[in-house]
């Protein structure tokens, strides 16, 4: 291809990316992967990546670092062989484990976007407090529910934003908002377990894997980990009709925000209080707030968060834009964020 006709990031607005899924006429596989693996060269690996994904028509989000690979895509159904000849032509990617959505949905994402990252998951972490080649063990669905039967100690390592809709029975969840507070309070919380069996969780297995590495280091004793994360458990409890101890949706990093892994609803609407799973981002774009909304809610505020937020997404778009401008903070949504954060702390103290 002429370096000059080479297309590496994305060229189309919202709304023409939207219409351009909407008038596929094909079926769409989304999927995740991760590997810690050295790479020498990201930005090499970035680019031809990209060139070739793009041409499949692949749309996702994509991390890569010199530690590894972080992928959540969509793949064309036609594509499929191609795009998996794509991955295991890359050195010591050859075994690299896929985990394919639970619900299948053609508008998990928009565009392809591939970012070079110092880390494929931001710790905070020194590099001497982890060796990621010293990981826990990994464990199947069948045996998960088995230590879980033993009373082993398991641990949600997620944020509280994923567990509120979804989360294993009897689970340790740390109130955190990112994975980078969660290490140090996860530490603490199992301090007096280190001979323990503790048993760790996350979407896709990722995090568990700097996590049980981060346990280990500090002296924890007995460290296992959901392989394959909550997508793969939802699999095989139904592959080999095993009992499920994952109580309702698993959220997800894409604009599905959730797949269902059980009928339950164990959360609330953010406005009017009332049963809700459904995750959303508030319809004004200077705040984009994601918070939970029933359906009822959804049409008396036209899918925000607030009535402030309903007025101003009414406002034309230029205006908006303007707002956007003049605005001395980032977004409003930073603001609204922490006052969010607040609240829900002080509901799930009065709760417990």
């Amino acid at each position: 291809m002429d370096k000059k006709n080479e297309i590496l990031h994305n060229k189309f607005g919202r709304e023409d990316l939207e219409k351009q899924l909407a008038e596929e006429k094909f079926e769409r596989i989304t999927l995740s992967f991760y590997k810690y693996i050295i790479i020498t060269d990201p930005v090499a690996l970035r680019k031809k990546l990209f060139i070739k994904w793009h041409n499949l028509k692949v749309k996702g989000r994509i991390y890569i670092a010199k530690e590894g690979i972080n992928a959540q895509l969509s793949c064309p159904k036609p594509n499929w062989e191609n795009f998996m000849e794509s991955v295991i032509a890359i050195k010591g990617f050859e075994d690299i484990p896929l985990k394919i959505a639970v619900e299948e949905s053609k508008a998990s994402f928009l565009k392809l976007t591939i970012k070079i990252k110092n880390q494929i998951v931001a710790d905070g972490l020194k590099e001497f407090e982890y060796d990621v080649t010293n990981v826990g063990t990994h464990l199947s669905a069948k045996e998960w529910n088995e230590h879980m039967d033993n009373g082993a100690t398991v641990v949600d390592v997620r944020n509280h934003y994923e567990s509120r809709i979804g989360h294993f029975k009897e689970a340790i969840k740390p109130d955190v908002d990112t994975f980078r507070e969660e290490l140090t309070l996860i530490k603490e919380k199992l301090k007096n377990k280190k001979e323990d069996k503790i048993l760790l969780y996350c979407t896709g297995g990722i995090r568990c894997e700097k996590t049980s590495a981060y346990l280990k280091h500090h002296g924890f004793k007995d460290v296992n980990q959901l392989y394959g994360g909550i997508i793969n458990y939802a699999k095989q409890i139904k592959k080999h009709n095993l009992e499920n101890k994952f109580i309702g949706k698993n959220f997800v990093f894409d604009n599905r925000l959730s797949e269902k892994i059980s009928d339950d609803i164990i959360s609330t609407c953010d406005q009017c209080k009332n049963a809700c799973d459904n995750y959303t981002n508030c319809n004004y774009t200077d705040c984009n707030l994601l918070f939970l909304q029933c359906e009822n809610c959804k049409r008396k505020y036209d899918g925000c968060c607030s009535q402030d937020c309903r007025k101003m997404s009414k406002l034309p778009k230029e205006e908006q834009k303007k707002i956007r401008k003049d605005r001395k903070r980032p977004s409003l949504n930073s603001f609204k964020k922490s006052i969010r954060a607040k609240e829900n702390i002080a509901e799930r103290k009065r709760n417990s």
